[in-house]
């Protein structure tokens, strides 16, 4: 596979700031919707059977203080979809993902920007890792038949330190970048 066969995905421009410059990015924009409406509108301009590798790539809070650094995550969830209330009614949903070639780690996707240690505290009952776009790259990907990977790189411990996001993304922005030209 070529770097031209990647189509790189993240959700805001200082999280793409180091992607190197042979890779193909589409920004997203912030949260699920616009994740998974820019990553549908982009794959639709493929041929059905030449479909890019998308990697999505950027960054995220721990949900437990020993995980830090980069990961990929084997799993994927969506933490803010009430599917057991909606299976309860006989409704067949999809809120966990499955990502071939992942390091293990469950990644927890919502609109929620997790900032409260309380919050925290009950997603870590369930996942590693916290993000606003994981989940529905992903499942965008999956429904037109794309292969999806996701790599994460941790800013915060969900909690208060969160709201210094914007001063960290630079930072984790370099080691995706990293993880990007070693491909």
């Amino acid at each position: 596979m070529s770097r031209s066969d990647i189509l790189v995905v993240v959700a805001t421009e200082p999280e793409a700031a180091h992607v190197p410059p042979e890779f193909e990015v589409l920004i997203t924009g912030m949260g699920k919707v616009a994740a998974a409406v820019a990553v549908a509108s982009a794959l639709a301009d493929y041929p059905s059977t030449d479909k890019p590798l998308v990697v999505s790539i950027g960054t995220c809070g721990t949900l437990h203080e020993q995980r830090t650094g980069l990961f990929t995550p084997s799993t994927v969830l969506n933490h803010d979809f009430s599917a057991d209330v909606l299976r309860s009614f006989g409704h067949e949903v999809t809120d966990v993902l499955h990502v071939p070639d992942g390091d293990g780690s469950v990644l927890a996707t919502g609109d929620l920007f997790v900032s409260d240690a309380g919050v925290r505290d009950v997603l870590a009952a369930r996942a590693d890792l916290v993000d606003m776009e994981g989940f529905a790259v992903a499942y965008a990907s999956a429904n037109v038949g794309a292969r999806c990977r996701l790599v994460r790189h941790v800013t915060d411990a969900a909690d208060d330190s969160a709201m210094d996001w914007p001063d960290l993304i630079d930072a984790s922005a370099k080691e995706l970048g990293r993880w990007l030209a070693d491909l």
